[in-house]
């Protein structure tokens, strides 16, 4: 049993030593220090949370970058991005988040066109699916997601506007259409 004196210097010498490794630890990343850059899908891109190949599905796709690891964890649609980011429990350090620009994509086969998940603006409600059916499109521009917001309906919102009730991944498995 330690005394009170004894047992906040313990602290103290870990806290110390949690933060002189996280410090230590920035600079020492797989990517040197360097922002994350998106990374294109190819054929076996596959999805974090499903193992879904993304080439093969429609709907914009997302990516989120982690500290020290090399590759992206992957998602087949932006709704599983939010979701996971959203999550109380996400303890990784996230580097960067990718979204497709839905503006210039192609939304049966979207390839390229990543822009920074964080500046992206989203249209929830349309009546576009993605892979997983219902999803959030993803826009570099506001025109651009009023316009089609305007075509296949929905709300334009600013990724700081999406919230946890709005991600919920209940069974996005029933919605697929091509599973």
């Amino acid at each position: 049993m330690c005394t009170h004196h004894a047992c906040i210097d313990r602290r103290r010498f870990l806290l110390a030593s949690a933060a002189a490794g996280l410090l230590a630890a920035c600079g020492t990343g797989e990517s040197g220090g360097k922002p994350a850059v998106a990374i294109e899908i190819d054929t076996s891109s596959s999805c974090a949370l499903d193992g879904m190949l993304l080439a093969d599905y429609p709907g914009p796709k997302a990516q989120i970058h982690y500290e020290g690891l090399a590759q992206p964890d992957w998602f087949c649609d932006t709704v599983e991005m939010f979701s996971i980011h959203l999550n109380p429990e996400q303890a990784r350090r996230v580097t960067a988040m990718y979204v497709q620009d839905m503006g210039k994509a192609d939304w049966e086969r979207p390839r390229g066109q990543w822009i920074d998940a964080r500046s992206a603006i989203y249209v929830q409600g349309s009546r576009r699916r993605g892979s997983m059916g219902p999803t959030m499109a993803s826009f570099a521009t506001e025109a651009d997601a009023r316009a089609f917001a305007q075509a296949w309906g929905g709300r334009v919102l600013r990724f700081s506007e999406v919230t946890p009730d709005m991600v919920v991944l209940d069974g996005g498995a029933l919605h697929d259409q091509r599973m």
